[in-house]
């Protein structure tokens, strides 16, 4: 819950921008929800009592193509 807070502030803080280019926020939102839909879906993986590693590695196969970093940072690509 957490990161899905810290994701719509981030999406909030480059709002500025946004005003300028809407479909940029638009695309910017859809991304780190995808981002997030990702993490949590690694969380519930290991919640259910699935190997860390088996969790990790579903996490880079949602992820690729949408974020950067070993464990899918909560960082977007550019």
């Amino acid at each position: 819950m957490k990161q899905v807070i810290a994701i719509l502030l981030a999406a909030i803080s480059v709002s500025a921008q946004a005003k300028e280019d809407p479909s940029h926020l638009k695309a910017l939102i859809d991304q780190h929800k995808a981002i997030a839909a990702a993490h949590d879906n690694a969380a519930q993986c290991l919640a259910a009592g699935k190997k860390e590693e088996d969790c990790h590695a579903e996490l880079l196969k949602a992820c690729k193509g949408i974020a950067i970093g070993k464990l899918c940072g909560m960082k977007h690509k550019h």
